[in-house]
């Protein structure tokens, strides 16, 4: 007589077991790319002069296929203020 389980039934128990752990470690790593996204897209808005908070729409389904054009074409923020401030140190020194 054995004891313990049958060979033919651990499959069964183990199965579910892992496929739960890859589906949990799946979506662990999906969050981990998502926020690594966000913190690196809210970095590059602060340093266009944006607000931070414009890059969390990078993580939004269509604003992330609109922001990048917004960076590309649109005249940042900080190039007005350097602008504004070449002007000034022009009608200083003039």
């Amino acid at each position: 007589m054995h004891c313990g389980l049958n060979p033919e039934y651990i499959p069964g128990i183990i199965g579910p077991g892992i496929a739960v752990m890859f589906v949990l470690f799946i979506l662990g790593l999906i969050a981990s790319v998502i926020a690594i996204k966000a913190i690196i897209s809210c970095m590059i808005f602060a340093k266009a002069g944006y607000h931070w908070a414009m890059g969390l729409l990078m993580i939004v389904p269509i604003a992330n296929i609109i922001m990048p054009f917004v960076l590309a074409f649109s005249k940042w923020p900080i190039q007005k203020e350097l602008e504004q401030l070449r002007q000034e140190l022009k009608k200083k020194s003039a």
